[in-house]
């Protein structure tokens, strides 16, 4: 893997590169077709490879909690973030692996999924719902996983990462899908987006990385690395500062 921009580097430390900013942070990261697919075959491991997987460990090692719609966690066959000897260091003062946290409006998940039954005790699942949730569904998930209540009639996001950060969860890495993503952004929540660019041309009818209510956040460019004809791309919100260093 090397380092086109800002300066040509053959060298990179991505722990350095992917570092988050001071303060709270709430990163988007996706994967896509060169044309902006978000799937094949219904599945983003099809657009994937060595160099994303890379990142992806990186990125999670790096969060406080791993945030994905409902959707996504049933389609991708979701379990708890496994701790890695790389990430000993990254996470240093706290829980080996970071929690996974559901956004899901009904609360339609396999509770019996490893998810559920083989998270560690210090990063429990979390479920994001809201009060339309039925009742007894609620009683029955906090069983198996903290539960968030954060709206009414549907998840609020900025309730959402409100909860999440008085847990002292701010470092937030979002995987998706494309309508909670879009929702994010609608919501003028997200800090940053890490993009890798698979290269594939898959027409179809995938989402993009957004999908839903339209938004406008004005992004400028960290950094774009390259392994094997895939681009890793870092955008940061304009209005915020790139932490010193965070670009290689």
């Amino acid at each position: 893997m090397r380092l086109i921009h800002p300066e040509p580097s053959a060298e990179v430390d991505l722990a350095r590169a992917y570092a988050y900013p001071d303060g709270p942070c709430l990163r988007l990261n996706m994967v896509t077709s060169a044309d902006g697919g978000t799937w094949l075959d219904g599945l983003s491991g099809g657009l994937s490879g060595r160099g994303d997987r890379k990142v992806f460990g990186v990125l999670r090692g790096l969060a406080d909690v791993v945030v994905a719609g409902a959707a996504t966690v049933r389609a991708e066959g979701y379990g708890p973030a496994r701790p890695r000897e790389s990430w000993r260091t990254l996470r240093e003062g706290r829980p080996a692996a970071p929690p996974v946290a559901v956004i899901t409006r009904r609360l339609e998940l396999d509770l019996t999924r490893p998810l559920f039954t083989e998270a560690e005790p210090d990063a429990r699942t979390i479920l994001i719902t809201c009060e339309a949730a039925p009742r007894e569904r609620r009683a029955e998930a906090a069983r198996h996983a903290e539960v968030i209540v954060a709206g009414g009639d549907r998840v609020d996001p900025a309730l959402a990462m409100k909860e999440l950060a008085e847990r002292g969860l701010t470092r937030v890495l979002c995987e998706g899908g494309p309508k909670i993503n879009a929702q994010l952004a609608a919501a003028g929540l997200v800090d940053e987006l890490c993009l890798t660019m698979s290269p594939l041309l898959i027409g179809g009818d995938a989402a993009r990385a957004l999908d839903g209510p339209p938004s406008h956040t004005s992004l400028r460019l960290a950094h774009v690395l390259e392994d094997e004809g895939f681009l890793f791309i870092r955008y940061v919100r304009r209005s915020g500062p790139l932490q010193e260093g965070g670009a290689v």
